[in-house]
């Protein structure tokens, strides 16, 4: 699967991690499936991905709200990362967008924009080699508003020293996209799993 990049020149990439660099969104739902079946939550697959760049503290109270439920926000968001990084060794690489790092790496400067913690980001790419081609990482904590606010973005491009409009952003959610819409970059959508396997399949 080719990733179709709008025309530049671009002076910055911008990357979402999760689902995007990463196809680590199955295995973050078979974390968030183990650590909420502790609590009697139900956690659907399609809202898992829709709320994809959602940080994890942000799941967890929604999910109180929807349920009348009261899960200790931290001691949950430190159980899911646990069990996210017991299957860590599973994780692999979206192959188009790691091609896109691997021949623009030195060209231009790249940021990770991520609602995962900065944790999670760093041991998905160092399990996959890549953390030294990232200048800088954007994560949960480091801004006030998330996607899709452009705030996460706007960030990394400050501290890239990039223009907004000279920035290209690749995200997996559509709540990235507006993110990187609000935020004046263009973007490229980057295919869910099961698209990427209709693709395939047709």
């Amino acid at each position: 699967m080719k990733l179709k990049l709008p025309k530049g020149p671009f002076k910055a990439y911008l990357f979402d991690c999760d689902g995007t660099i990463v196809d680590s969104m199955p295995l973050h739902y078979v974390a968030w499936k183990r650590v909420l079946a502790e609590w009697g939550c139900e956690f659907g697959e399609q809202t898992f991905y829709s709320w994809g760049g959602m940080p994890v503290t942000e799941i967890i109270a929604a999910l109180n709200v929807r349920d009348g439920l009261a899960m200790p926000i931290e001691e949950v968001q430190r159980r899911k990362e646990a069990l996210y990084f017991e299957i860590l060794p599973e994780l692999k690489a979206v192959p188009e967008v790691l091609e896109h790092i691997e021949l623009s790496h030195g060209h231009v400067p790249f940021a990770v924009v991520s609602g995962s913690t900065r944790e999670s980001v760093t041991a998905s790419l160092t399990t996959l080699g890549i953390l030294d081609r990232f200048e800088t990482l954007v994560c949960a904590g480091d801004y006030e508003r998330s996607k899709p606010d452009p705030q996460p973005f706007l960030i990394a491009a400050e501290r890239l020293g990039v223009a907004p409009e000279d920035c290209l952003v690749f995200e997996d959610t559509d709540m990235g996209i507006q993110a990187a819409t609000a935020a004046g970059m263009a973007s490229v959508k980057v295919m869910q799993p099961w698209e990427r396997e209709m693709v395939s399949v047709g």
